[in-house]
């Protein structure tokens, strides 16, 4: 039986790396669209605007519960 080496994990890294380059690449879109208060105009803010934001921060949120084990992630 061949296996293949634990240390052969090449593959592994570089999807990684082009994982966190698409989150590197998410979250500085975000920040440029947050410093532009996310294109909303002060004068015509609706509900519906803070719907989809509220939004947003949920998953936001999830995302780093799962990432530094907090919320329902916490160990």
């Amino acid at each position: 039986m061949t296996s293949r080496s634990a240390k052969d994990n090449s593959k592994a890294f570089e999807a990684f790396v082009a994982a966190k380059a698409d989150i590197d690449a998410m979250l500085k879109r975000l920040q440029s669209l947050s410093a532009d208060h996310f294109h909303a105009n002060p004068d015509v803010i609706t509900w519906g605007d803070v719907g989809t934001l509220t939004h947003c921060v949920t998953k936001l949120r999830e995302i780093t519960d799962i990432a530094f084990q907090e919320g329902e992630y916490a160990e």
